[in-house]
């Protein structure tokens, strides 16, 4: 289930950054380390650091694979924007790629445009799955905008029954 996050519950802006790079493959890995650090803040367990990472690493092969078509054009780009807002994280993920023609379609699972790349077709559900909320916008020949958002310190660090 998405669960809709009003900015005004969840406080006023206390961080954010941006990032831009190059849409090829190995810039994943840069985004994941990226989004991890700009969170240590906030003191994630380790579960909630590997559901940010793996929501980041989707959106971001999404952007590569589908958006640009897997190109590895230098010249394509891929905008990362974090923003810490309390203990909420909102990640913003956008291409000016290709876009999605049917936005619905593609966040079914096992949904694929690229099967004879053996794409799995699961990256929207894992986006979804692991983030408290999930948005895609998408317009032909225009890119997408993939925002998630995620409430970081939802675990105790001490038990309080102990």
């Amino acid at each position: 289930m998405i669960e809709i996050i009003d900015r005004e519950a969840v406080g006023t802006l206390t961080n954010e950054m941006t990032v831009e790079f190059a849409a090829v493959s190995d810039n994943e890995a840069f985004a994941r380390m990226a989004v991890a650090a700009f969170i240590t803040p906030l003191n994630p367990t380790l579960e909630e650091l590997s559901d940010v990472k793996t929501a980041v690493s989707e959106a971001v092969t999404n952007a590569v694979i589908h958006g640009y078509e897997n190109r590895n054009d230098l010249v394509d780009k891929v905008w990362m924007k974090c923003m810490l807002r309390g203990d909420v994280l909102e990640v913003e993920i956008r291409d000016q790629g290709v876009g999605i023609e049917d936005v619905r379609a593609a966040m079914e699972p096992l949904y694929t445009t690229r099967p004879e790349l053996e794409r799995s077709g699961m990256g929207f559900a894992f986006m979804e799955a692991f983030m408290d909320h999930l948005e895609v916008d998408s317009r032909k020949d225009c890119g997408t905008n993939v925002r998630m958002c995620k409430k970081i310190g939802t675990n105790p660090w001490i038990d309080s029954e102990e």
